[in-house]
């Protein structure tokens, strides 16, 4: 079919020129006499030229078509929960055509996908026909070459990119090439008890500095001084969490030179000193160590917090076990309000054959389309991540039957990609057990974050 609208349309363009350049040459007079002989060969060579881009053009587009009945396994990580969205869209996609059938396949979470899919890249054989993986696997994937480079499939079937949001597609990048599409993306947020704010009066703040107010209204204390409510809890038991409080400050992770860090310089100690100075208030609760996610989530449900920092992802498992309204709100900012894309972008592995990369196009530009999108995010937790759908009567009633997601469609574009770098891996646990160790067991932060500094640095400088 694709090649027949292809030769279509380049039939239509040949025709439209050799009729416009005749049309000139009569100056609007009846007859075909006025067309010279250069006109005559200008049409010609015009001819020639469209016929040549058209054959062009065909032979890219015929390289991805899908020629023979092929079925290929896709590997998710969408869990028991969502079996019901992955059948209904993966029979969509199955009966929308007749060459492909896809077979889902759990498996696992996004950690047990890396290690299986890299031990089937090194052995050459076992690979899905197209998988998803976390969107901080991306630079990993796309050094090692385990990725497809995506270009020529989307310059040969024009499929528009444009309408991602600006962080999603960068994100889904390595040196420059798209390697794979945002698919099912979250970012960090602050959940809060909206019943809680309305009876209180609270607003969550836009700015950093707005938080000692916020937090001494929003926390509720016993006679004794304890604390009965917390005005917020964050998610220690990963710095992603709290990463963006010193990005928005200035605070450079690693610096350009990629041998450093910032982590140690004044403004991340202020930032380090502020946020022990409200644990140690009972201000917040830092989520840390053992069963570290079940008891923030169950202190949020019990309503002994106002607020928590997690991921976008987990609206709908809040939503149905809260006897409250659940709201969401960007976190509070700096000089920058952005935050950073989490979640799991999808990808074609390019060891495959020809034939299977084809089909997983095939596939993955379904799942991606603007209207699956939007069943995945009214499916589950995850948000949608097609600009255009946010004044589309679909996007209109995904609000309102998700309102909170508002604060996301708001700031769609300041979804930014995560730090890269070979040894973030190491840099990121350093950061979290040392904040973790100052907050959990005291000491002095501003020595606490030197140290931790001195280590960061020696593990860039590893490099």
């Amino acid at each position: 079919m694709k090649k027949t609208i292809v030769l279509v349309l380049a039939a239509a363009l040949v025709a439209q020129t050799v009729t416009g350049c005749s049309g000139g040459g009569s100056t609007g007079k009846a007859g075909g006499a006025g067309t010279s002989a250069a006109e005559t060969t200008t049409a010609a060579a015009a001819a020639s030229t469209a016929a040549g881009e058209t054959t062009k053009a065909e032979d890219m587009a015929s390289k991805y078509e899908v020629t023979e009945p092929i079925t290929i396994e896709w590997w998710h990580t969408l869990e028991e929960q969502y079996s019901d969205t992955v059948n209904e869209i993966v029979d969509g996609f199955n009966k929308s055509q007749d060459m492909i059938t896809v077979v889902p396949q759990y498996a696992g979470n996004a950690t047990k996908i890396n290690e299986d899919l890299v031990a089937a890249n090194a052995a050459g054989t076992g690979l899905p026909a197209i998988t998803v993986a976390n969107t901080s696997y991306v630079t990993d994937y796309g050094a090692g070459g385990l990725m497809e480079d995506l270009t020529p499939y989307i310059e040969a079937t024009g499929y528009d990119t444009t309408d991602f949001g600006d962080g999603m597609i960068e994100a889904s990048k390595y040196d420059g090439k798209l390697v794979s599409l945002p698919f099912l993306i979250s970012t960090q947020i602050m959940f809060y008890n909206k019943d809680m704010a309305k009876e209180m009066n609270i607003t969550i703040p836009e700015k950093w500095e707005d938080m000692d107010a916020f937090l001494e209204k929003a926390t509720k204390k016993n006679a004794d001084g304890t604390t009965d409510v917390y005005g917020t809890v964050i998610a220690g038991w990963d710095q992603w969490y709290f990463e963006t409080f010193y990005l928005n400050q200035g605070v450079k992770i690693i610096n350009d030179d990629q041998l450093t860090t910032d982590l140690g310089d004044e403004k991340a100690v202020a930032i380090a000193e502020k946020i022990k100075e409200w644990t140690d208030n009972q201000y917040i609760g830092w989520a840390a160590g053992t069963d570290a996610a079940s008891n923030m989530r169950q202190q949020f449900i019990g309503g002994k917090t106002f607020s928590i920092v997690h991921t976008s992802s987990v609206y709908n498992t809040y939503v149905n076990q809260c006897d409250f309204e659940v709201g969401m709100a960007w976190l509070p900012g700096g000089e920058t309000k952005n935050q950073e894309i989490g979640g799991v972008v999808v990808m074609i592995p390019s060891k495959n054959d020809q034939a299977t990369k084809n089909a997983a196009w095939q596939f993955m530009q379904y799942l991606c389309s603007k209207d699956v999108n939007m069943q995945w995010a009214t499916g589950t937790g995850y948000m949608p991540t097609r600009k255009s759908v946010l004044n589309t009567d679909e996007g209109k009633a995904f609000l309102e039957m998700k309102p909170a997601f508002q604060a996301i469609f708001d700031n769609l574009d300041l979804i930014k990609p995560r730090i890269v770098h070979k040894n973030w891996n190491q840099l990121a646990t350093i950061w979290k057990n040392s904040m973790a160790e100052v907050i959990g067991e005291g000491g002095d932060v501003k020595k606490a974050m030197e140290q931790m500094a001195e280590e960061i640095n020696e593990v860039l400088g590893d490099s």
